[in-house]
């Protein structure tokens, strides 16, 4: 078995005492603790390659090593053509480009370089020296990451001075970093949605995935496995025709690359802005752009390109396109058929096919529209209305006879009215000719009826007979009458004198007298 080799610290003292002091071989023995034959060999090796004191400093202990112990007949390598690896990165994230592929296109212009399994560890060891935020590979126009930075920046009121604080909004794109930043006051599903649109408009087109944190706006329930994605931010994904994928719970290393982003605007864009005074939101985002203007004009580091020029010749190609129209902020709901065919959206009633009366529908409500969706499938289409409390009834809607809720008619309310008393019928008629549709006053006629079981006849009739006095037709009137005891001096009066009660155990008002 051949002896260890020395440490070359060990060597270089040999030579120096050798060349520069003139010791001995015994005493230079006895100064580095090796043997005088071994002395003698490396001073021999040094004298053979030209080798004395001092040595050049450009000669390190391998190179050294390499020229002291090098084999017969052993030849320096040759140094060979490194590759662009900045290039090499960026055409990896084209897609179906492989190292094998960019091996081969270099082999092909340096005929005597790297071997492929030298070209890959190379290329490994290049990599581990760039920023974190270029360690993943990802396809062209493969994914858009989104997420809220933690940080905020204050918007101040000119007329009140109250200062609300902007939220900011990153996305940025896998394979190229391109990065849109945009401030919203809010991380609702509303603003949620808008920066998305906004996003994708600055984009020019629209990546295969959208990756998002477990935010309540746009993940209803995280989850492993099964993430449940809320229906707005579905109907925007089907719109443009893309995917979401909620990053895992708990692993934020799903979502390595917009965290990267967050921390590169906080830096580079917010840390900007912190001395300065905004008045809107719209001067806020004046001010945002063009710092994520210069953001992505700004050449990375390693890669030799600025994030615009990845992003135009390697994501913006592979996008799909745009639809032709923006996507339309919608708000999802369930809500069940009320016996009016009616469904309440913020305390406007729409009809639906009398069909569905009882049965549960969906509700998507849009700036302009509301649709009514039973099923998947879209049953009623009406114009958006502002006016509360009334009603937006298509006739179509309405059924010759009330097929499943025909119990009720106008002929029934009013015979249920008469046995509470005339004042209640009076009042039943009131509400049934204000509306269009006499079938639209149901609900309140019923939930007048229906106080009967907790005030008892009279007090509902008393409370109608004050109603109409002072032109208070509608069920909330009904209600805080009877509730404040307002009906009671519309009660009848009673008879004060009654006759005694007669029996053997009462003596009466003679014997007082």
């Amino acid at each position: 078995m051949p002896a260890e080799r020395l440490p070359m610290r060990k060597i270089r003292e040999v030579l120096r005492l050798k060349y520069s002091c003139g010791t001995s071989d015994r005493v230079t023995s006895r100064s580095v603790g090796i043997g005088r034959t071994a002395i003698a060999e490396y001073v021999r090796r040094a004298a053979v390659v030209g080798i004395t004191w001092p040595i050049p400093e450009e000669l390190d202990d391998t190179a050294l090593e390499r020229k002291l112990f090098a084999p017969a007949g052993y030849n320096p390598p040759r140094s060979k053509p490194l590759p662009d690896w900045g290039h090499v990165h960026a055409e990896l994230r084209r897609r179906s480009v492989t190292l094998a592929l960019l091996w081969e296109e270099y082999r092909g212009h340096h005929p005597d370089g790297y071997g492929y399994s030298r070209f890959c560890d190379l290329y490994v060891e290049w990599r581990h020296g760039i920023t974190a935020t270029m360690r993943q590979t990802h396809a062209a126009g493969e994914k858009l990451f989104v997420d809220f930075a933690g940080d905020t920046v204050p918007v101040f009121d000119g007329l009140t001075g109250e200062v609300r604080a902007a939220k900011i909004f990153v996305a940025v794109m896998g394979a190229s970093n391109y990065t849109f930043v945009q401030a919203r006051f809010s991380e609702a599903l509303p603003d949620w949605i808008g920066a998305h649109v906004d996003a994708l408009t600055f984009l020019g087109g629209v990546p295969k995935a959208l990756v998002c944190d477990n935010l309540k706006a746009g993940v209803t329930t995280a989850s492993r496995y099964e993430p449940g994605v809320n229906r707005t931010y579905q109907d925007l994904a089907a719109h443009y025709g893309t995917t979401i994928m909620p990053a895992r719970p708990r692993k934020p290393r799903d979502k390595a690359k917009v965290e990267a982003a967050v921390l590169i605007v906080q830096r580079w864009i917010l840390a900007r802005l912190r001395n300065r005074r905004f008045f809107s939101l719209a001067e806020l985002n004046v001010a945002i752009r063009i710092l994520v203007d210069d953001l992505n004009a700004r050449l990375m580091r390693k890669l030799g390109a600025s994030r615009r020029e990845f992003f135009d010749t390697i994501d913006r190609p592979a996008l799909m396109p745009l639809p032709a129209e923006p996507y339309q902020y919608a708000e999802w709901r369930r809500a069940r058929v009320a016996p009016d065919y009616h469904v309440e959206v913020q305390g406007h009633f729409y009809s639906v096919p009398s069909r569905l009366i009882r049965q549960v529908v969906e509700v998507r409500a849009t700036e302009a529209t509301i649709e009514v969706f039973h099923r998947g499938t879209r049953i009623a289409s009406h114009a958006r209305s502002g006016l509360k409390r009334r009603h937006t009834t298509i006739p179509e809607h309405m059924p010759s006879a009330h097929r499943r809720y025909a119990f009720w008619t106008p002929a029934r309310l009013l015979a249920a009215a008469e046995k509470i008393g005339p004042s209640t019928v009076a009042l039943c008629e009131a509400i049934m000719r204000t509306k269009p549709h006499p079938e639209q006053g149901f609900r309140s006629c019923l939930g007048i009826l229906r106080m009967e079981r907790t005030y008892g006849a009279q007090r509902l009739e008393a409370a109608c007979r004050r109603g109409i006095s002072i032109g208070a037709a509608s069920y909330r009137s009904i209600a805080s009458i009877l509730k404040t005891g307002l009906d009671k001096a519309f009660l009848p009066d009673t008879t004060p004198d009654a006759d005694p009660i007669q029996h053997g155990n009462i003596r009466g008002r003679g014997y007082y007298h």
